[in-house]
């Protein structure tokens, strides 16, 4: 089994805690950061601009996806323009379509033409992937963000479309495969196998990474460590 150190795939950390995101930039395995509306609600942040500019005050050197939130195409171009204008490591998300179904396609072609750095979000099938990869073209560096975690929900194995996706979006050098929203930390073997370039990763699972290709009978020993440890301080008797 390779190390951590041996991994090819790249970590972006994926959330909106300000002060977990600072710690997460000092750890050189981090090389990318992402949030999306959703995350920074969850964050009871309140003003969009100013929390995304914070980041970016600290954070100058790695990329990092900021979403646009509107459901109207224009609204979202506007959006998007601003977002780019924050810094040149920005990437702006624009989800696959909007809340109609209608595809989003028409305007990942304008915006990357006009140069923006893109990461397309929320695409689960190869259909998505195929239309969205066509158009980004070899702009600008963008990413497409597949929801490998959400098809697995659905009791899909991910890793044929993972690879198959990988293949659709090899003639072009400035786009990448992010494997979004991953359950456990296996999920980061499972990405690199395929060729996957990106997997974005929550805290909760980046805490773990210290564990990849630990000793079993190691870890088989710190486990009975703990159910003997934890006994003894609840103070359990029979």
């Amino acid at each position: 089994m390779k190390t951590f150190d041996q991994l090819k795939v790249k970590i972006f950390a994926d959330g909106a805690n300000l002060d977990a995101i600072l710690e997460l930039y000092r750890n050189p395995y981090i090389t990318g950061f992402t949030t999306n509306p959703t995350l920074m609600r969850q964050s009871h942040i309140t003003d969009y601009e100013k929390f995304s500019r914070q980041v970016l005050e600290y954070i100058p050197d790695r990329p990092v996806s900021f979403e646009v939130f509107s459901d109207e195409f224009d609204e979202m171009e506007r959006q998007a323009h601003k977002i780019a204008s924050w810094g040149k490591n920005v990437y702006v998300k624009i989800p696959v379509t909007n809340t109609r179904r209608v595809s989003a396609v028409e305007l990942v072609s304008r915006l990357a033409a006009e140069g923006v750095q893109l990461n397309v979000t929320a695409l689960m099938t190869l259909e998505q992937v195929r239309a969205v990869s066509a158009v980004l073209k070899d702009y600008a560096p963008s990413y497409i963000s597949v929801f490998a975690g959400r098809i697995a929900d659905t009791g899909r194995d991910p890793m044929p479309l993972m690879k198959e996706a990988v293949e659709i979006m090899s003639p072009y050098k400035t786009q990448e495969l992010i494997w979004a929203s991953p359950r456990e930390l296996l999920n980061i073997i499972h990405a690199d196998e395929i060729g996957c370039h990106i997997i974005t990763v929550t805290h909760d699972i980046l805490k773990k990474l210290s564990l990849v290709g630990k000793d079993l009978d190691e870890y088989s020993l710190d486990t009975v460590k703990m159910f003997y440890t934890d006994a003894q301080k609840a103070g359990y008797w029979l």
